[in-house]
């Protein structure tokens, strides 16, 4: 048995839990997603990722979204989205 997780379904709807909040911050001059102490500065990427985290839109629209808009393929960016999107939970700064 791996100890891979399962794939996310796609209609999973990622959310900021209570006391996160995905903003730019001007000072900084990017975008930062706030948590109680702690702070992390998204890359580029993750930045489209996040935009996208509405509390409405499905991981598959998403998903969509992005391969569209970037000429990706969609099972490449429904990875990389499930990875992020994973890592987030885990520090628990994204409910899925």
């Amino acid at each position: 048995m791996s100890g891979e997780a399962p794939p996310l379904s796609p209609a999973v709807v990622p959310r900021l839990p209570r006391g996160v909040r995905f903003s730019r911050d001007e000072a900084r001059g990017r975008f930062v997603l706030l948590a109680p102490e702690r702070i992390l500065e998204p890359d580029e990427i993750a930045v489209e990722i996040l935009r996208r985290i509405d509390g409405e839109a499905t991981l598959g629209e998403i998903v969509d979204q992005l391969a569209r808009d970037f000429a990706a393929p969609r099972e490449e960016v429904a990875a990389d989205v499930e990875e992020f999107l994973r890592g987030l939970n885990e520090k628990g700064m994204i409910e899925l």
